[in-house]
């Protein structure tokens, strides 16, 4: 696709790291075969070839070394999907063209030696409604779809019979790479990082999992460093809606979610913050004073924060949430009917964290900070809440200002307005999604995006004069 993600078939599925990754493979084989005769590629078509590596596949993976496991369909549910790829495809690519060479030879040592990325970047794959952050000591991305795609890939082959909620702003957190690595036959498919799910007793039959979104605002700003996501969702197989958005700096992201509401059924309704691999003691803060908690599964009041395996999950005020921090058990057979699926069961160290709505949710929300790549100490310092201003958080609008990049991100749900600091207002005549870079209160630079892909020109007004503006601007004082 333009936006170099893949699509395989006509559902608006990204299979950027399934079909995707075989399509760049083969012809990087034979750009190979045929080099230095007449039968060579041209310098067009092998920059496009390892743009396509570069800009789809390596930013679709965390560190360009470990597929992302929102990225992935029904191939999740085959044993060792998320393996570390080699470097047998940029040592090729090496080889047919000097094209961005240096990004090739880090992303061959990143894979072969381990070195940590130098670069950062935020990048929306617009016809896949996909959305991946890297950071050189984390990474994260956001899974979507809208009325223009599909939420997940059908379950062909008796593959990924639960991937039901897959697509439901699904926001898996790396730091390692290889938190998710495995634990798919003991998963709970209805508490999958990101996603606000009604809880049901069990799952919907397979036939029920590929749906086409009911909402069209949907997408994500940015400026190619950072940016701000927007998921208006409606649940294609529940009575639910809410407005959830994510809001991504360079040390931490905000998490904001509202209108949530499921008002047709007595069953509970559940945001989960993570569900992964537990490695390490979870530690809880409540009032301040933190403790290793004991391995079950508990509700806990008050809570200031959550550390596991390098990652915290800090509240800007104190909330109630739920841990499991236990043994699960399953088996590969249980998600996928192949025949050489092991039919063994299983059981694995699991670590769940999520905030319960409750039964016949009406207008819930949640606020909370992911802060990767951190420690128990760093969390104890609160640097993230301090640093983070909460602006909004309701049906209308969420916005959010990082005040030490001095950098405000604002999704309009409709036409309104906010004000980003005190006396300076920020006006949308539409829905859309704008970031501001600030210098105290004069603004640096703009970047906005239309979700809904409607509009031919964005209006905005903003508190100051501004002369100037640029290509792609025009300003009326």
């Amino acid at each position: 696709m333009y936006d170099n993600s893949f699509h395989h078939r006509v559902d608006g599925v990204n299979n950027t790291l399934s079909y995707g990754l075989g399509y760049a493979a083969a012809f990087a084989e034979w750009a190979v075969y045929v080099a230095d005769t007449r039968y060579a590629f041209s310098n067009e078509k092998s920059a496009q070839l390892i743009d396509y590596f570069l800009d789809g596949i390596c930013k679709t993976a965390v560190f360009g070394k470990y597929p992302d496991a929102g990225a992935k369909n029904r191939s999740i549910s085959r044993e060792g999907t998320l393996h570390a790829y080699n470097t047998d495809l940029p040592e090729k690519l090496l080889v047919i063209s000097d094209y961005r060479n240096k990004e090739l030879q880090e992303i061959a040592a990143i894979r072969k030696e381990g070195i940590k990325p130098t670069t950062s970047h935020a990048t929306f794959y617009y016809h896949s409604e996909h959305f991946s952050f890297q950071r050189p000591d984390w990474f994260t991305s956001v899974r979507m779809y809208s009325t223009r795609n599909h939420n997940m890939e059908q379950p062909y082959n008796s593959e990924g019979l639960f991937n039901h909620h897959r697509g439901d702003g699904v926001n898996h957190i790396s730091v390692t790479g290889d938190e998710y690595y495995n634990i798919w036959p003991v998963y709970d498919y209805q508490k999958i990082p990101g996603t606000t799910v009604m809880q049901k007793p069990e799952m919907p039959s397979p036939r029920e999992i590929q749906k086409l979104g009911d909402t069209k605002f949907v997408g994500a700003v940015t400026d190619g460093k950072y940016g701000a996501v927007a998921f208006d969702f409606k649940s294609p197989h529940d009575p639910l809606i809410a407005r959830k958005s994510w809001f991504l700096f360079d040390n931490e992201y905000v998490c904001l979610g509202t209108g949530i509401s499921c008002p047709n059924d007595d069953l509970p309704v559940v945001t989960t913050l993570n569900q992964c691999l537990l490695r390490d003691d979870v530690t809880v803060s409540s009032g301040n004073i933190s403790s290793v908690i004991e391995k079950g599964e508990k509700e806990y009041t008050n809570v200031d924060w959550v550390f596991q395996d390098g990652i915290g999950y800090s509240f800007p005020e104190s909330v109630t949430v739920n841990i499991k921090n236990d043994e699960a058990s399953g088996s590969w057979w249980r998600i996928n009917k192949q025949s050489d699926s092991p039919k063994d069961e299983i059981s694995l160290d699991v670590f769940k964290l999520w905030l319960d709505h409750g039964e016949r949710a009406s207008e819930e929300t949640y606020e909370y900070i992911v802060v990767p790549a951190t420690t128990v100490e760093q969390m104890k310092e609160r640097n993230s809440v301090s640093n983070i201003e909460i602006i909004a958080n309701t049906p209308e609008v969420q916005a959010v200002m990082n005040n030490e990049l001095e950098l405000c991100q604002v999704v309009f749900y409709e036409a309104g307005e906010v004000e980003i600091t005190k006396g300076y207002k920020l006006v949308s005549d539409h829905p859309g999604i704008v970031m501001l870079k600030m210098n105290g209160k004069k603004i640096r630079k703009i970047s906005v995006a239309d979700p809904a892909r409607e509009l031919d020109n964005y209006h905005l007004s903003v508190s100051e004069m501004i002369k100037n503006p640029g290509q792609y601007l025009d300003a009326v004082w």
